[in-house]
């Protein structure tokens, strides 16, 4: 029997019959600062599924917040970023994540966060990321987008490890937390003025 079955879905494949369908998700981890900041802006776009705060750059046994913030675990607080590239493109992400999502000139720091935890860092998974992500930064250092270098490092994604509960979708459960006002919200504003079309209809904290 169990013969048959094999016979018979190989007589089907060799029809032509269409093969399941499969989720198309990419993956992308970015670190640019406090990762409160970061996850707020990537949620908001359109053809992101999913954005999980968390830390990448070391090791699994030192990946704690307490232990992270003291600068010597070599982590960084980072976004692990599932996207769908049928809705939105790589470039488009690195369009927010330069222009938008943080400073990627500040080295070892983001705005009063300072360390290397808070780190401007690409984390790619596939040749293509890198390939992509070395040549956005060439080009925005050729246009002198901004009048100091761009810091940011692009290393292979070797480990993402999820941040405690507590730090999940921190900036909608806590939008009148003053580091969000100060920090974070202006970055939604900004991300509606220069790329409209890309934030979702149901964008996390209104308009």
């Amino acid at each position: 029997m169990k013969l048959l079955t094999a016979i018979a879905l190989i007589f089907t494949i060799a029809a032509g019959a269409p093969a399941p369908a499969r989720a198309a998700s990419d993956r992308v981890v970015f670190a640019g600062g406090c990762f409160w900041g970061m996850q707020l802006v990537f949620e908001s776009l359109r053809g992101v599924d999913r954005v999980v705060a968390g830390y990448s750059g070391g090791q699994a046994d030192t990946a704690q917040y307490e232990t992270v913030s003291t600068g010597s675990t070599g982590h960084a607080e980072s976004v692990e970023i599932r996207f769908d590239p049928a809705k939105i493109s790589f470039k488009e992400l690195l369009d927010v994540y330069f222009l938008v999502a943080h400073d990627p000139t500040q080295l070892n720091r983001q705005g009063p966060d300072t360390g290397s935890q808070y780190r401007s860092e690409i984390f790619y998974t596939t040749s293509a990321q890198r390939t992509e992500a070395l040549a956005y930064i060439a080009h925005l250092q050729q246009q002198r987008t901004y009048s100091s270098r761009i810091v940011t490092i692009v290393a292979l994604l070797r480990g993402f490890y999820p941040a405690e509960a507590y730090h999940q979708d921190f900036a909608i459960h806590n939008p009148q937390n003053p580091y969000i006002v100060i920090n974070d919200l202006p970055k939604l504003k900004r991300l509606r003025a220069q790329f409209p079309t890309l934030v979702k209809a149901n964008a996390p904290l209104g308009s």
